[in-house]
């Protein structure tokens, strides 16, 4: 498939044991979470008109794209949502199911680019693709087949990583070689993208941007990330798409 980088994925699937090791190779993730869940939690229940009860998201199927060990998923099946997670890594996935089994959780996991799920009948209410735009091949086919796997009326949430010199700083040189809160590698900065870029993938596919969020990050002050108005680094987008 045209959006798998086969160097991205062996470089995931070497650290597949890894996954749920918040002191481990993915604690910058795990550290991370907590704000992409609200964000999805607070965004979908506004959007869907839908009243905090104990299960949020009961009804509603979400997808979570490039799920690798399920770190996202988890938590969005635990607020009551139907849950696909998809990745083009089968130890990736062999280790989200492993995960979700010790965790008493029902969560479906398939190893499947995501221009094969698009050729299915499925669509679902929200999609997730986190952190996984910049570690594709091709953009522009794995855009049009995420935004075609959202049903009319529903929700597409992206994060990523801009490219601006700060982004460079912070989350090469910083979270990489200095901090070593990933392991050295795990960006390439010139893969990372403008939100105008993503913007553009979104309009092409029919899908209309309700917001953008930028996400900072206190390493002193208090060890977590807030959602804010700068866009210089990390943010997430929220798409919609007509009914």
């Amino acid at each position: 498939m045209k959006s798998i980088d086969k160097a991205e994925v062996d470089k995931f699937s070497d650290l597949s044991d890894q996954w749920w090791d918040e002191k481990g190779e993915f604690k910058a993730l795990h550290v991370l979470n907590p704000i992409r869940v609200k964000y999805i939690k607070d965004k979908t229940l506004s959007h869907f008109q839908k009243t905090n009860i104990p299960n949020f998201f009961s009804g509603l199927s979400f997808l979570d794209v490039g799920c690798g060990g399920g770190i996202l998923s988890e938590p969005i099946a635990r607020l009551g949502g139907k849950v696909l997670g998809i990745d083009a890594s089968d130890k990736a996935i062999k280790a989200a199911k492993a995960r979700a089994k010790l965790s008493g959780l029902d969560i479906a996991y398939e190893c499947l680019a995501v221009e094969s799920l698009s050729k299915r009948k499925a669509r679902f209410d929200v999609v997730i693709a986190m952190e996984i735009v910049e570690h594709v091949a091709d953009l522009d086919s794995f855009m049009s087949s995420v935004c075609k796997l959202v049903k009319p009326g529903g929700i597409l949430f992206v994060a990523t990583i801009n490219r601006t010199i700060k982004s460079y700083i912070a989350a090469i040189i910083g979270a990489e070689y200095i901090f070593r809160w990933m392991p050295i590698g795990t960006h390439e900065w010139s893969k990372f993208l403008k939100p105008s870029e993503i913007a553009e993938t979104l309009f092409k596919n029919d899908l209309s941007i309700a917001e953008i969020k930028g996400c900072s990050y206190n390493p002193i002050a208090s060890n977590q990330w807030s959602l804010s108005d700068n866009l210089d680094i990390n943010y997430m987008m929220m798409a919609t798409r007509n009914k």
